[in-house]
This record gives C-alpha cells, sequence and structure tokens, in this order.
C-alpha cells in the first residue's frame, strides 16, 4: 500500500477564546467588590477609559462596537477644568481661634507644613504576645529569663495554649527545665487568666484557683474526669468522687463560666461585610428585582482618543492601533459589565418565578431546585447559571441570601410534594428548640418525627443535617 499526501478542504466551527469572551467570563463569576477592583484597575491601565459624571446623560455612558471601531465625526465638547479649593481635614484650632480673637488679621501658614496623617491617631491591635511580654517585662527580669519567656510567649497560639514542650523550650534557651518551669508558672497567672496553659483542664483549673472556686470536686472533675463531663455522665462522676449529683451539677455550672479559649478577647477578625448585588422588595402584592448599582463606576469612552483617532493628533499608524485597541477595549469591558449585570437578573427574575412562596412565606417554603431548572427557563448554559450564583448576594425580605442558598437537593415525602433539604434542616432545627432539655431528642427520635410529618430521611441524613448546622447530640444537649 503506498503512502501520499493529500491535502483536503474541510469547513467547521469551533468556539475560540478570544480576549473579549475571557473578559466577559471573568466578569461574571467575581463578586461586586472583585469587579470594583478590576474596573478600578483598567480605569488607572486604559486611558481611553474615563469615568462619566453623575449627570451624564445615558446616551454617552454606553458605546458599541460600531461606535468604537468607525468613530464617528461627532466630537463631544470637553468641558472646562475648574481648580477647586480643597481645604485640609486638619485644621490648626490653635492658629483658627488666635486669629478670630485678635484684633488684627494674623498670618500663619498651616498649609505650608507637613500635615499628620491620620493614620498616625489610629492605635494598632495589642496582640496576646505583646501582652504577655509587656507584663514580664514589668518583674524586671534577667537577659535570660527575658529569652525564655520570649521563647515560650512565642509558643503560645491565637487561643492562648502553649504548643510547645518544656523540655524543648529549655534545650532551645540552653537553661534548665526547672528555671523553665518557673517562668511558666509565672506566665500563667498573668492576664488573660489562664493563657499559656497546656490543657483545657489545666487553663480551667488555673482560672478556677485563681477565682477561689477550687475546690475538691471541681478540681476532681478537672483533673480525672474530663470525658464524662463531656458526655455529662454525672452520675459516674458522682460515684467516683463519693458526693451527689446535685453537688456535681452545681460544680458543672460554675465550670461553665469559665473561658475555654483565653485569647480569645485578642483575637484581630476584620469583619466581613456583605453587599448585596440585587435587591428583591415587595411592592403591593408583587415583587420589586432593582440591581445595585451604588458605587458601581459608570463608564464611557473618553471623546479626547476618539478625536484624537480621527485626524493627525493620533500621529503614527502604531500610535493610531494603540488608540484603537485601547477603545476596543474599553468598549468591550462597558458591554461585559452590561451584559452582567442583565444576566444576575435574569437569573433573579428565574428564581423569584421558582421560589416565589420562599419570599412570601419563609425557608419552610423553599422548593427543591437544581441550576437545570434555571438554565432551561433562561436559554443559558448551567456553567453560566453557576458562575452567576457564586459569590453573589441578594437582599429579600427573608434576609441576605447567597443565590447559590436557593438550588438545594429534593427529599421525597409521603404523598405530597418534594421537600428542600434546607427546609429539612430548618424543621429539625425547630424540632430541637422545643424539645425538653431535661430529655432531648436523639436522631433516631426526630427521624419518627419526621416521619411522621411525611418526611422519609433516615437517621444518618438527621446526624449529618445536624451537625452541618452545628447542633451538639442528644447526650451534649442534655440538661440537668
Amino acid at each position: 500500500m503506498a503512502l501520499d499526501l493529500r491535502q483536503h478542504l474541510k469547513l467547521s466551527q469551533q468556539l475560540v477564546m478570544t480576549p473579549q469572551l475571557q473578559m466577559a467570563i471573568r466578569l461574571l463569576q467575581l463578586n461586586r467588590l472583585e469587579m470594583v477592583d478590576m474596573i478600578q484597575q483598567e480605569l488607572s491601565e486604559n486611558p481611553a477609559l474615563e469615568e462619566a459624571p453623575e449627570t451624564a446623560p445615558e446616551d454617552e455612558l454606553s458605546t458599541d462596537d460600531r461606535e468604537a471601531e468607525a468613530l464617528p465625526e461627532r466630537v463631544e465638547a470637553e468641558k472646562e477644568v475648574s481648580i477647586e479649593e480643597k481645604i485640609s481635614d486638619q485644621v490648626e484650632w490653635e492658629n483658627y481661634l488666635n486669629e478670630y480673637n485678635s484684633y488684627g488679621g494674623v498670618q500663619f501658614e498651616s498649609e505650608a507644613r507637613e500635615q499628620p496623617q491620620y493614620e498616625s491617631f489610629v492605635a494598632s491591635h495589642k496582640s496576646l504576645k505583646d501582652h504577655l511580654l509587656w507584663q514580664f517585662l514589668m518583674t524586671l527580669p534577667t537577659g535570660q529569663e527575658e529569652a525564655i519567656a520570649s521563647l515560650i510567649v512565642g509558643n503560645v497560639d491565637d487561643d492562648g495554649y502553649l504548643k510547645a514542650d518544656v523540655a524543648e523550650i529549655a534545650a532551645t534557651a540552653n537553661a534548665p527545665i526547672e528555671q523553665v518551669e518557673t517562668i511558666l508558672a509565672m506566665l500563667q497567672n498573668f492576664d488573660p487568666p489562664g493563657v499559656c496553659a497546656r490543657t483545657l483542664a489545666e487553663c480551667l483549673l488555673i482560672q478556677a484557683r485563681q477565682l477561689g472556686i477550687d475546690t475538691p470536686v471541681i478540681a476532681g472533675i478537672l483533673n480525672n474526669h474530663m470525658k464524662h463531663l463531656e458526655s455529662k455522665n454525672y452520675k459516674v462522676i458522682a460515684r467516683a468522687l463519693k458526693t451527689d449529683t446535685e453537688e456535681i451539677v452545681a460544680a458543672v455550672n460554675l465550670i461553665r463560666t469559665l473561658e475555654p479559649r483565653p485569647g480569645r478577647s485578642f483575637k484581630q477578625e476584620d469583619a466581613g461585610y456583605i453587599i448585596p448585588d440585587i435587591y428583591v422588595h415587595k411592592f403591593e402584592n408583587d415583587f420589586v428585582i432593582v440591581l445595585n448599582d451604588d458605587d458601581l463606576p459608570r463608564l464611557h469612552i473618553s471623546p479626547y482618543y476618539r478625536q484624537a483617532m480621527r485626524g493627525r493628533a493620533a500621529g503614527s499608524k502604531e500610535a493610531k492601533e494603540y488608540l484603537q485597541e485601547k477603545i476596543r477595549s474599553a468598549t468591550w469591558l462597558i458591554k461585559s459589565i452590561q451584559q452582567r449585570q442583565k444576566t444576575i437578573y435574569a437569573v433573579m427574575n428565574s428564581i423569584l418565578k421558582f421560589q416565589r412562596d420562599f419570599f412570601e412565606k419563609g425557608v419552610a417554603h423553599l422548593r427543591p431546585m437544581i441550576l437545570r431548572d434555571v438554565a432551561e427557563d433562561i436559554g443559558m448554559h448551567e456553567s453560566t447559571i453557576s458562575r452567576v450564583t457564586t459569590n453573589k448576594y441578594a437582599h429579600t425580605p427573608q434576609g441576605i441570601f447567597e443565590l447559590k442558598y436557593f438550588f438545594n437537593s429534593a427529599i421525597n415525602r409521603t404523598g405530597a410534594d418534594s421537600m428542600a433539604s434546607v427546609s429539612v434542616q430548618d424543621k429539625i432545627r425547630q424540632i430541637i428548640k422545643n424539645e425538653n432539655p431535661k430529655k432531648p431528642f436523639s436522631d433516631d427520635k426526630i427521624a419518627d418525627i419526621l416521619k411522621a410529618a411525611n418526611i422519609n430521611i433516615a437517621r444518618r441524613t438527621v446526624t449529618k443535617y445536624r451537625e452541618a448546622m452545628g447542633i451538639l447530640s442528644s447526650t451534649k444537649r442534655k440538661q440537668f
């Protein structure tokens, strides 16, 4: 068989990921804050992109491909540049009072001097390690003692527990173990109470000793019966300590007042603020969807660079190609932002159509729904719906929810429509909330209660939902 080379002409279509398509997909999956940062970055990098003033008409804010590529002859009049006097935030009040209290005008130059920055007046957050070392330095230690204390404090975690062995610290500091134990005992008496403990029992014992409640019963519970305390097996503890259950319950109530994480107050956690991308308001008997455009820059193409493309102002051919590329990129960004907002609105409108009972009555009426339902309803792909619903939040009459929240698996019911898994979790939460604290329901009992309500789920499913909601087991929920 002879081998030869031949040429064939074949016509086919394939999807090419152009830079414009990549920009549209990337914008679609960004949350609101990330999108604002991305727009600000584009404003700083693309000279053809400008933020439109608030009073600009709508036809100047949007631009299509034809306008960007053909560059029409219309030239927008540039506004006059006005210089506004800006008053400094740092006012020299002493000079102000001296000027207006004197008979003649007093000349001073407050602007000429360097003004202090606002950050200079903001107190820095004090860490737990700095707080402990500050207290230890008040004891006037020697150089070796300070080095040992620094090693101990450096191995304390954010919860206030020592995560290093004493022998290891002694070997690192080249010091006797007895000296390390002495300095550790000194640090354990510092503020906050219970700090530098190695175990939970030691942490609680230190606090009990400082509060003067380290009775033999409390000390016996913390030293020998932490597992029984966790499982609330008070009868076994009472039998081992040779006392009655009432005294054990009273001791446990005192232990509950102690702090299991001494370093909690020194944790610096930045609050995560959620800005909704969309609002759903109820107006009379219907719901109104409003996109959140607050603090979102309104963009348009710079009229100066449009004019520069018309004639000789652009200069060489390379300069014209550069300007044309920047104008085209700015146009695609504006169109991608508009398409993103339209897609979010369409997805929210579809969710509202499927989950109307939830918006009117609450979580108990949330219907099971998957991404395919919304994708088929608005004629988009499931991957697009997934990108739109990720890290996007909606403000509804029932609260603020991520758009992913409305998509849940279905739980079968006997003789009725299926139920969303989130609604089942809410029902489990209500059952536990209304139970007798002295006789809490087990997972088997909760499953039986749900079956009586025509909700067929297994005990292991109840356990999974309960743990997902952060609810303890029945033995740990029991109160005496």
